[in-house]
């Protein structure tokens, strides 16, 4: 997965005789399913997120907290496309990372994943390895990722989320992954301050939610620290549910800790919830192995 935020702000002033012109640009992009990449902070202090009306939908907690449930706690990474099994063991004797992102469904995949089929699954868990599950479908309606060309509609977010939830149950479902595992939609950094965009990408997950735990399964969400991840945490604050199980925040802060960095409050998502991926598209080599990855640090669900 890959982004660019948070805004970057640049202002520049040009004094002629008595007049004063000054200029403001925001900038805020993504990129896939693979990565997310981080501009330098912001001089001035970012945006609130918009005000969401909460949406409520119906949801059964003690359904959903009978389900198996498994946590890791470490280093992890994610890269676009599942790594060859060989790398995968080379990476496992004598890398810092025990987890890896998989993109296990979603229309919207930045690369193939020929090489993703239940028997790698299969032999990569039988090496120690933990698995997130990563869905990347549909996506903001403000969205300037132009590679990304399917928008949530506002009017319909609600039942799209439904709609992707059940392809990604398929997904899991036909790599063995268990019941109660998570998937984590992936949504890719928007620009801020739009209420009805944000609403929808709120929409969406609450459906994408519900969805997901009336099958069987756990919700995660991933976003830009600086976007989705923020009015998702507004939302919730509001009211909003039901909410996903785990988040996992894209701010390349090159800090390894899942403290939130100040885009959740302190009593959200903290009981083994978050995922930090905190520095994207570097070049590793572990074993003669090499691969181009985003580091992530977990204290949060993986599949079961």
């Amino acid at each position: 997965m890959r982004l660019l935020g948070p805004a970057a702000l640049t202002a520049a002033s040009l004094v002629l005789l008595l007049a004063t012109d000054r200029g403001l640009l925001a900038q805020a992009g993504a990129a896939p399913a693979p990565s997310l990449a981080l501009a330098p902070a912001a001089a001035t202090a970012p945006l609130p997120p918009p005000r969401i009306r909460p949406t409520v939908l119906p949801d059964s907690p003690a359904r959903r907290e009978a389900l198996p449930r498994r946590v890791f706690t470490g280093a992890g990474f994610d890269a676009c496309s599942a790594p060859p099994l060989d790398t995968m063991k080379a990476w496992r004797a004598s890398s810092p990372y025990g987890a890896v992102g998989i993109y296990t469904s979603g229309g919207q995949r930045a690369c193939d994943q020929a090489r993703l089929t239940a028997d790698w699954v299969r032999k990569v868990r039988a090496m120690g390895w933990q698995l997130i599950p990563t869905h990347v479908g549909t996506q903001a309606p403000c969205s300037a990722a132009t590679h990304k060309p399917k928008r949530i509609d506002p009017a319909d977010a609600v039942a799209q989320g439904r709609a992707e939830a059940a392809e990604a149950v398929l997904g899991l479902r036909a790599l063995g992954l268990g019941r109660g595992s998570p998937v984590y939609l992936d949504i890719e950094a928007y620009p801020r301050g739009d209420a009805g965009c944000s609403k929808a990408v709120v929409d969406f997950t609450l459906g994408w939610t519900q969805a997901l735990h009336g099958a069987g399964y756990r919700s995660g969400f991933y976003s830009s620290s600086d976007s989705g991840i923020a009015d998702l945490a507004a939302a919730a604050r509001a009211g909003s549910s039901p909410m996903p199980d785990a988040i996992w925040y894209a701010r390349w802060d090159d800090r390894s800790v899942t403290d939130g960095a100040g885009a959740v409050d302190a009593d959200q998502w903290v009981y083994h919830q978050r995922i930090h991926q905190h520095h994207g598209n570097v070049q590793e080599s572990y074993g003669g192995a090499e691969l181009t990855v985003d580091r992530d640090q977990l204290d949060a669900l993986v599949a079961t």
